[in-house]
């Protein structure tokens, strides 16, 4: 199986010139609330990050002749960018006015948007800040389930959690085009479980040359072109 969801020489997530340069280009944005009294926990902020981006995939809107369907067509049709934004009080509140959908972990709420064109921003999304999403971990989290969907960070790269969220909803994005109609509805339907974890440093590399989806980040921001970022670990996958 190959670990991208279309050839390496046109993946959506490669930093090298393909075909989907030359299509319009569109942008997921997510924004999560970031209150400076009670700012979420880090991993939990990806981890519902990852599942905001599955619940627009899967939303009836996003599919056939829905509202937002032509707009996700569009965005897929072109590199898959994401960007995550920060918003509190009445920056949240104007954000969560606008057409989207809200997803709350345990402590973070995180709200994706239909896909915009990249200078298309709807203006109370564009005034939002891109940084200042630092967050940290009370407490380390708990393993992750060897049975269970675990979408593995490369050990060596240093990410914001703006970056780490972008990174987290593309491996979750990888996984849900790789499975069968009926293994996304089985996912849906348990409400996308999910966990975001750094993988051993010493188990990267076999987990990049397992042969489920991977992540190249485009090198946009932050980390080197065609750096790896994300393995998809999703249990119906694992061949």
């Amino acid at each position: 199986m190959s670990a991208d969801p279309t050839p390496v020489s046109d993946s959506p997530f490669r930093s090298d010139p393909s075909a989907r340069d030359a299509a319009p280009q569109f942008v997921l944005p997510l924004v999560v609330r970031i209150e400076r009294a009670d700012p979420p926990a880090r991993t939990d902020a990806l981890e519902t990050a990852a599942r905001a981006v599955l619940t627009i995939l899967a939303d009836e809107r996003s599919e056939g002749d829905g509202a937002w369907a032509r707009a996700v067509r569009d965005w897929q049709d072109a590199r898959i960018r994401k960007v995550v934004r920060r918003a509190r009080g009445a920056e949240w509140r104007r954000a969560a006015a606008l057409p989207g959908i809200t997803v709350t972990g345990t402590s973070a709420e995180v709200r994706v948007f239909p896909p915009v064109p990249l200078d298309g921003w709807p203006k109370d999304l564009a005034r939002l800040q891109v940084s200042g999403t630092d967050l940290d971990d009370p407490q380390e989290p708990a393993g992750a389930d060897p049975d269970a969907v675990v979408l593995w960070l490369n050990p060596e790269l240093g990410m914001s959690a703006g970056k780490a969220m972008a990174q987290a909803g593309h491996g979750a994005q990888l996984a849900w085009w790789e499975l069968s109609g009926p293994e996304r509805a089985a996912w849906r339907d348990a409400g996308f479980p999910l966990a975001v974890r750094t993988a051993d440093p010493a188990r990267w590399s076999a987990l990049t040359t397992a042969g489920l989806p991977l992540v190249r980040d485009a090198g946009f921001t932050e980390i080197a072109p065609g750096s790896c970022t994300v393995v998809a670990d999703h249990p119906a996958l694992r061949r």
